[in-house]
């Protein structure tokens, strides 16, 4: 991980798709993990709501059978909601730790470059384009079999 200079440091319209210094440099690291914080923050208040409005609210025990199975329905569709957001946080958190360890950024199976614009896409990404591609034409294989 490069060491950080006093002129480094990430400004408010900072691109890192134009940034023309090292991969991964301690700006473009700053700008992931800003991004990567918020979109937890944002997923950890979508859920905070959630289970204080909604499923606190709901009331399984509806007279009606249809209304009675609309909001089971509703129920767990936002649990199975819920549950993959956590598994998101998960990977938000790993992807945090992946930048204090100075392995953000680097396909885990190849150790190539991931790419600015498929982390600005997938900031969670740990396979390159071209791995992610491979692990998935595997994975259809062995599905078929």
């Amino acid at each position: 991980m490069a060491k950080a200079k006093k002129t480094d440091v990430l400004t408010p319209d900072y691109d890192p798709l134009k940034d023309k210094g090292e991969y991964m440099n301690p700006v473009m690291l700053e700008f992931f993990a800003e991004k990567l914080n918020e979109w937890k923050r944002d997923l950890l208040k979508e859920s905070a709501e959630t289970i204080a409005n909604t499923l606190q609210d709901t009331e399984l025990q509806k007279p009606d059978l249809a209304d009675r199975a609309s909001a089971e329905t509703d129920h767990a569709l936002e649990l199975r909601t819920r549950d993959r957001e956590r598994k998101l946080v998960n990977k938000i958190n790993s992807a945090l730790q992946r930048i204090k360890e100075g392995e953000y950024g680097y396909c885990e199976e190849t150790g190539d470059d991931i790419g600015v614009a498929r982390l600005i896409a997938r900031p969670v990404a740990t396979l390159s384009f071209e791995a992610q591609e491979a692990h998935e034409r595997n994975e259809k294989v062995h599905r078929e079999d």
